[in-house]
């Protein structure tokens, strides 16, 4: 299997709880609260290996929620290397109201990075012995950090011979483009504010989506549809792919699974259309559990046998 790495720069412990009702302006009590690791490229890593595969996971952390996070990573048996930073890394809180079934998510926006810690990140990145073969730059950017921060890191990756993935939204995917990255994941929302039009029709996502590619921003585009599945757009093919109908239970950790599924398949040497029905696979299979678990290999696997016999 092809060596994959995931860079997360704003990572964060996942507490998730439940509660009967929430009601403003009144002390609330919940259950034991849990605890996962989580941040984007955290969750890619941690979702990789949830379904049989194995990455890197290069991380920013530090305080005494860093450390914890460091423990939790080890406890899942992670290959992790931690970088570390002055700043306390953050939690973030999903509490999921049990009488409605709504869940409320709180995230934060993590420590301030100084300019020498943000170096630090980049040579690390540069120093991957040997270098990976996916680089997966994935999460929110921390206060401190430039928002070419992840068209550097794609610089960097590219240099080295990597496919760079970049799962993020905002001036910093747009930057990112702006150096050229090998696959991109936005959500519909997201992919409107790059284009900057409302495109509503799929033939108008398409287009657009075709534009970026022969603009040479990416070469491939998975457009996540949310319970719609994904759209697929590379220079080669375009598919709509389209989930088996599973319960939702908690969407904490969708994307980052359809991002671990979809690498993970790439890295074993699967097509790139392959690849995209296993990580909708991965993604559907994600909001099946609850809090921030994120997929089920037996999930994934099966709905992935669904999709390729829908599609034959």
């Amino acid at each position: 299997m092809k060596k994959i790495v995931a860079l997360t720069i704003n990572p964060a412990i996942d507490k998730s709880a439940r509660i009967d009702h929430v009601v403003a302006e009144r002390k609330l009590y919940c259950t034991d609260p849990h605890f996962e690791p989580g941040g984007g490229g955290v969750n890619v890593a941690r979702a990789i290996k949830k379904l049989g595969g194995s990455s890197r996971l290069l991380y920013a952390a530090g305080g005494y929620t860093g450390n914890r996070l460091e423990e939790l990573l080890a406890e899942e048996g992670l290959d992790q290397r931690r970088i570390p930073i002055t700043g306390m890394t953050r939690e973030s809180l999903a509490v999921l109201e049990e009488a409605t079934g709504l869940q409320y998510r709180f995230g934060m926006p993590g420590p301030t990075l100084h300019p020498e810690e943000w170096l630090q990140c980049l040579k690390e990145v540069s120093a991957l012995d040997p270098p990976p073969d996916y680089l997966v730059a994935s999460g929110s950017l921390p206060p401190g950090i430039p928002t070419d921060a992840y068209a550097q890191v794609a610089k960097i990756g590219k240099e080295h011979g990597a496919r760079v993935i970049v799962d993020v939204s905002g001036d910093a995917l747009k930057e990112a483009l702006g150096e050229g990255v090998y696959l991109i994941k936005p959500n519909i929302r997201e992919f409107k504010e790059l284009s900057g039009k409302d495109v509503k029709e799929e033939l108008e996502l398409e287009a657009e989506a075709l534009e970026m590619v022969r603009k040479g921003w990416c070469e491939v585009l998975v457009i996540s549809l949310g319970s719609a599945g994904a759209l697929l757009v590379s220079a080669e093919n375009t598919e709509h792919i389209r989930p088996p109908t599973v319960p939702i239970i908690s969407k904490v950790g969708a994307g980052d699974s359809m991002v671990a599924g979809l690498v993970l398949q790439l890295a074993r040497g699967a097509s790139l259309r392959e690849a995209c029905y296993f990580g909708v696979a991965s993604g559907a299979a994600a909001v099946m559990t609850p809090g921030s678990e994120l997929c089920r290999r037996e999930d994934a696997e099966r709905l992935y046998a669904k999709i390729i016999k829908k599609s034959e």
